[in-house]
Protein backbone atom coordinates (compact mmCIF):
# COMPACT_ATOMS: atom_id res chain seq x y z
CA UNK A 1 0.00 0.00 0.00
CA UNK A 2 2.80 2.39 0.90
CA UNK A 3 4.67 1.52 -2.31
CA UNK A 4 1.57 2.19 -4.36
CA UNK A 5 1.21 5.64 -2.81
CA UNK A 6 4.86 6.43 -3.38
CA UNK A 7 4.61 5.25 -6.99
CA UNK A 8 1.50 7.39 -7.56
CA UNK A 9 3.18 10.44 -5.99
CA UNK A 10 6.22 9.94 -8.22
CA UNK A 11 4.03 9.69 -11.33
CA UNK A 12 2.13 12.87 -10.40
CA UNK A 13 5.36 14.73 -9.73
CA UNK A 14 6.80 13.68 -13.09
CA UNK A 15 3.77 14.44 -15.23
CA UNK A 16 2.86 17.66 -13.39
CA UNK A 17 5.69 19.35 -15.27
CA UNK A 18 4.09 18.47 -18.59
CA UNK A 19 0.90 19.60 -20.30
CA UNK A 20 -1.48 22.34 -19.19
CA UNK A 21 -1.03 24.43 -16.06
CA UNK A 22 -4.78 24.77 -15.46
CA UNK A 23 -6.14 23.41 -12.22
CA UNK A 24 -9.07 23.86 -9.91
CA UNK A 25 -7.60 27.00 -8.42
CA UNK A 26 -7.05 29.00 -11.61
CA UNK A 27 -10.08 27.93 -13.66
CA UNK A 28 -13.75 28.77 -13.35
CA UNK A 29 -15.83 26.71 -10.97
CA UNK A 30 -19.57 26.84 -10.42
CA UNK A 31 -19.20 27.96 -6.81
CA UNK A 32 -16.94 30.91 -7.64
CA UNK A 33 -19.95 33.19 -8.18
CA UNK A 34 -20.57 33.29 -4.44
CA UNK A 35 -17.28 32.33 -2.77
CA UNK A 36 -14.96 34.09 -5.22
CA UNK A 37 -17.15 36.73 -6.88
CA UNK A 38 -15.91 39.03 -9.60
CA UNK A 39 -15.89 42.77 -9.10
CA UNK A 40 -18.19 44.97 -11.15
CA UNK A 41 -15.24 46.03 -13.30
CA UNK A 42 -14.34 42.43 -14.17
CA UNK A 43 -17.88 41.12 -14.57
CA UNK A 44 -18.67 40.10 -18.16
CA UNK A 45 -21.71 39.20 -20.23
CA UNK A 46 -20.39 35.69 -20.69
CA UNK A 47 -20.39 35.16 -16.91
CA UNK A 48 -24.04 36.19 -16.74
CA UNK A 49 -24.96 33.92 -19.64
CA UNK A 50 -23.00 31.03 -18.10
CA UNK A 51 -25.03 31.40 -14.91
CA UNK A 52 -28.29 31.16 -16.85
CA UNK A 53 -29.38 34.70 -16.03
CA UNK A 54 -30.70 35.22 -19.59
CA UNK A 55 -33.40 32.53 -19.39
CA UNK A 56 -36.82 33.92 -18.59
CA UNK A 57 -40.29 32.46 -18.34
CA UNK A 58 -42.76 31.51 -21.03
CA UNK A 59 -43.61 34.19 -23.56
CA UNK A 60 -47.25 34.11 -22.48
CA UNK A 61 -46.24 34.98 -18.89
CA UNK A 62 -44.13 38.03 -19.75
CA UNK A 63 -45.20 41.12 -17.82
CA UNK A 64 -45.95 44.07 -20.16
CA UNK A 65 -43.53 46.43 -18.39
CA UNK A 66 -40.72 43.88 -18.77
CA UNK A 67 -40.77 44.21 -22.56
CA UNK A 68 -37.86 46.73 -22.74
CA UNK A 69 -35.59 44.21 -21.01
CA UNK A 70 -36.46 41.28 -23.29
CA UNK A 71 -34.02 40.41 -26.06
CA UNK A 72 -36.47 38.09 -27.82
CA UNK A 73 -38.00 34.65 -27.60
CA UNK A 74 -36.75 31.19 -28.43
CA UNK A 75 -38.85 28.02 -28.30
CA UNK A 76 -41.54 30.02 -26.54
CA UNK A 77 -39.17 31.18 -23.75
CA UNK A 78 -38.34 34.83 -23.15
CA UNK A 79 -34.65 35.65 -23.49
CA UNK A 80 -33.54 38.48 -21.21
CA UNK A 81 -31.19 41.10 -22.64
CA UNK A 82 -27.94 40.81 -20.70
CA UNK A 83 -26.65 44.05 -22.21
CA UNK A 84 -29.18 45.81 -20.01
CA UNK A 85 -28.76 43.52 -17.02
CA UNK A 86 -25.02 44.20 -16.71
CA UNK A 87 -25.22 48.01 -16.34
CA UNK A 88 -28.22 47.72 -14.00
CA UNK A 89 -26.27 45.26 -11.85
CA UNK A 90 -23.35 47.67 -11.76
CA UNK A 91 -25.69 50.49 -10.77
CA UNK A 92 -27.05 48.39 -7.90
CA UNK A 93 -23.49 47.53 -6.84
CA UNK A 94 -22.63 51.24 -6.72
CA UNK A 95 -25.64 51.82 -4.46
CA UNK A 96 -24.59 49.02 -2.09
CA UNK A 97 -21.00 50.29 -2.07
CA UNK A 98 -22.10 53.83 -1.19
CA UNK A 99 -24.41 52.64 1.59
CA UNK A 100 -21.72 50.40 3.09
CA UNK A 101 -19.20 53.24 2.85
CA UNK A 102 -21.49 55.34 5.06
CA UNK A 103 -21.73 52.51 7.62
CA UNK A 104 -25.21 51.50 6.46
CA UNK A 105 -27.03 48.28 7.30
CA UNK A 106 -27.64 45.93 4.34
CA UNK A 107 -30.18 43.11 4.48
CA UNK A 108 -30.21 40.13 2.10
CA UNK A 109 -33.53 38.31 1.72
CA UNK A 110 -33.85 34.86 0.13
CA UNK A 111 -36.69 32.82 1.57
CA UNK A 112 -36.23 29.50 -0.20
CA UNK A 113 -34.09 26.52 0.88
CA UNK A 114 -31.71 26.96 -2.07
CA UNK A 115 -31.17 30.66 -1.31
CA UNK A 116 -30.52 30.38 2.43
CA UNK A 117 -26.79 29.59 2.20
CA UNK A 118 -26.41 32.31 -0.43
CA UNK A 119 -27.83 35.12 1.69
CA UNK A 120 -25.93 33.84 4.72
CA UNK A 121 -22.61 33.95 2.86
CA UNK A 122 -23.33 37.37 1.36
CA UNK A 123 -24.19 38.85 4.76
CA UNK A 124 -21.12 37.25 6.31
CA UNK A 125 -18.90 39.06 3.83
CA UNK A 126 -20.17 42.42 5.12
CA UNK A 127 -19.44 41.65 8.75
CA UNK A 128 -21.34 43.82 11.23
CA UNK A 129 -23.07 45.70 8.40
CA UNK A 130 -24.65 42.60 6.82
CA UNK A 131 -27.79 40.72 7.81
CA UNK A 132 -29.91 38.09 6.12
CA UNK A 133 -33.36 36.52 6.20
CA UNK A 134 -33.47 32.93 4.97
CA UNK A 135 -36.72 31.83 6.55
CA UNK A 136 -40.21 33.24 6.16
CA UNK A 137 -40.47 37.02 6.39
CA UNK A 138 -42.54 37.80 9.47
CA UNK A 139 -45.14 40.49 8.66
CA UNK A 140 -44.49 43.67 10.61
CA UNK A 141 -40.73 43.20 10.81
CA UNK A 142 -40.25 46.79 9.65
CA UNK A 143 -43.63 48.46 10.17
CA UNK A 144 -44.38 47.01 13.62
CA UNK A 145 -40.96 46.77 15.21
CA UNK A 146 -42.05 47.72 18.70
CA UNK A 147 -44.88 45.21 18.76
CA UNK A 148 -42.73 42.43 17.32
CA UNK A 149 -39.42 42.94 19.09
CA UNK A 150 -40.51 44.89 22.16
CA UNK A 151 -40.20 48.53 23.09
CA UNK A 152 -36.79 48.23 24.76
CA UNK A 153 -35.20 46.32 21.87
CA UNK A 154 -36.70 48.67 19.28
CA UNK A 155 -35.29 51.69 21.10
CA UNK A 156 -31.86 50.29 21.97
CA UNK A 157 -31.04 48.59 18.67
CA UNK A 158 -31.23 49.75 15.09
CA UNK A 159 -33.82 47.49 13.45
CA UNK A 160 -34.22 49.51 10.26
CA UNK A 161 -31.93 48.48 7.38
CA UNK A 162 -30.60 51.05 4.94
CA UNK A 163 -30.97 48.75 1.93
CA UNK A 164 -32.77 45.44 1.31
CA UNK A 165 -31.71 43.04 -1.46
CA UNK A 166 -34.31 40.49 -2.60
CA UNK A 167 -33.19 37.39 -4.47
CA UNK A 168 -36.80 36.20 -4.91
CA UNK A 169 -38.95 39.34 -4.79
CA UNK A 170 -42.20 37.73 -5.98
CA UNK A 171 -42.26 35.54 -2.87
CA UNK A 172 -41.71 38.56 -0.60
CA UNK A 173 -44.10 41.20 -1.90
CA UNK A 174 -45.31 41.97 1.62
CA UNK A 175 -41.69 42.67 2.64
CA UNK A 176 -41.32 45.00 -0.37
CA UNK A 177 -44.46 46.85 0.73
CA UNK A 178 -43.00 47.34 4.19
CA UNK A 179 -39.79 48.71 2.67
CA UNK A 180 -41.85 51.13 0.57
CA UNK A 181 -43.74 52.31 3.65
CA UNK A 182 -40.48 52.84 5.56
CA UNK A 183 -38.83 54.46 2.48
CA UNK A 184 -36.03 51.89 2.37
CA UNK A 185 -34.21 51.38 -0.97
CA UNK A 186 -34.74 47.93 -2.46
CA UNK A 187 -32.77 45.86 -4.97
CA UNK A 188 -34.15 42.73 -6.55
CA UNK A 189 -33.79 40.15 -9.32
CA UNK A 190 -36.84 40.58 -11.55
CA UNK A 191 -37.74 37.82 -13.97
CA UNK A 192 -39.83 38.21 -17.13
CA UNK A 193 -43.04 37.37 -15.25
CA UNK A 194 -42.56 40.22 -12.75
CA UNK A 195 -43.00 43.96 -12.87
CA UNK A 196 -39.53 45.55 -12.66
CA UNK A 197 -41.07 48.51 -10.84
CA UNK A 198 -41.78 46.53 -7.68
CA UNK A 199 -38.24 47.31 -6.48
CA UNK A 200 -36.32 50.55 -6.67
CA UNK A 201 -33.25 49.08 -8.40
CA UNK A 202 -34.29 46.17 -10.60
CA UNK A 203 -31.83 43.63 -12.01
CA UNK A 204 -33.45 41.73 -14.90
CA UNK A 205 -32.52 38.09 -14.65
CA UNK A 206 -33.57 34.55 -13.92
CA UNK A 207 -34.82 34.50 -10.34
CA UNK A 208 -35.13 30.69 -10.30
CA UNK A 209 -31.48 29.97 -11.08
CA UNK A 210 -29.27 29.31 -8.06
CA UNK A 211 -26.18 30.19 -10.08
CA UNK A 212 -27.65 33.56 -11.02
CA UNK A 213 -28.52 34.28 -7.39
CA UNK A 214 -25.00 33.32 -6.31
CA UNK A 215 -23.44 35.57 -8.95
CA UNK A 216 -25.59 38.62 -8.20
CA UNK A 217 -25.40 38.21 -4.41
CA UNK A 218 -21.63 37.74 -4.65
CA UNK A 219 -21.14 40.87 -6.77
CA UNK A 220 -23.32 43.01 -4.49
CA UNK A 221 -21.73 41.72 -1.30
CA UNK A 222 -18.26 42.28 -2.73
CA UNK A 223 -19.23 45.87 -3.57
CA UNK A 224 -20.39 46.35 0.02
CA UNK A 225 -17.15 44.90 1.31
CA UNK A 226 -15.21 47.36 -0.85
CA UNK A 227 -17.24 50.24 0.59
CA UNK A 228 -16.51 49.11 4.16
CA UNK A 229 -12.77 48.82 3.43
CA UNK A 230 -12.82 52.25 1.84
CA UNK A 231 -14.46 53.75 4.91
CA UNK A 232 -11.97 52.02 7.24
CA UNK A 233 -9.10 53.34 5.15
CA UNK A 234 -10.44 56.89 5.35
CA UNK A 235 -10.94 56.63 9.11
CA UNK A 236 -7.41 55.30 9.63
CA UNK A 237 -5.95 58.13 7.52
CA UNK A 238 -7.92 60.70 9.54
CA UNK A 239 -6.59 59.20 12.76
CA UNK A 240 -3.04 59.46 11.43
CA UNK A 241 -3.61 63.10 10.47
CA UNK A 242 -4.95 63.87 13.95
CA UNK A 243 -1.94 62.18 15.54
CA UNK A 244 0.44 64.19 13.36
CA UNK A 245 -1.37 67.41 14.30
CA UNK A 246 -1.10 66.51 17.98
CA UNK A 247 2.63 65.86 17.59
CA UNK A 248 3.12 69.21 15.84
CA UNK A 249 1.23 71.06 18.57
CA UNK A 250 3.23 69.27 21.26
CA UNK A 251 6.51 70.08 19.53
CA UNK A 252 5.53 73.76 19.25
CA UNK A 253 4.65 73.87 22.95
CA UNK A 254 7.94 72.20 23.87
CA UNK A 255 9.86 74.66 21.70
CA UNK A 256 8.10 77.62 23.29
CA UNK A 257 8.80 76.33 26.78
CA UNK A 258 12.45 75.79 25.87
CA UNK A 259 12.78 79.36 24.57
CA UNK A 260 11.17 80.77 27.71
CA UNK A 261 13.46 78.69 29.89
CA UNK A 262 16.49 79.82 27.86
CA UNK A 263 15.78 83.51 28.28
CA UNK A 264 14.87 83.04 31.93
CA UNK A 265 18.10 81.17 32.65
CA UNK A 266 20.11 83.72 30.68
CA UNK A 267 18.86 86.62 32.72
CA UNK A 268 19.30 84.81 36.02
CA UNK A 269 22.91 83.69 35.40
CA UNK A 270 24.28 86.89 33.95
CA UNK A 271 27.78 87.43 35.41
CA UNK A 272 29.15 90.78 36.68
CA UNK A 273 31.84 90.76 33.97
CA UNK A 274 29.13 90.47 31.30
CA UNK A 275 27.18 93.30 32.92
CA UNK A 276 30.28 95.50 33.23
CA UNK A 277 31.37 94.86 29.68
CA UNK A 278 27.99 95.74 28.38
CA UNK A 279 28.02 98.95 30.47
CA UNK A 280 31.45 99.98 29.27
CA UNK A 281 30.47 99.58 25.65
CA UNK A 282 27.53 101.85 26.19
Amino acid sequence: MVRARERRAAVLEYFSKLGSTQNRGNTFQAHHGLHRPASTENLTLSALVASGAHIGHSKSLMFPTFLPYAYGTRAGITIIDMEQTLPMLRRAANVVRAIARNNGMILFVGTSPSLRPIVAKAAERLGANGFHVGERWIPGTLTNRMGLFGVDVAREKNLRPDCVIFLNPLNNLHAIRECAIEKIPTIGITDSNADPRIVMYAIPGNDESVRTAELIAGVLSLAGEQGIKWQNRIESSLVEIDEQDDLEVTSRDDLGMAEDQFFTDGGAHETPEMAGSSTSHI
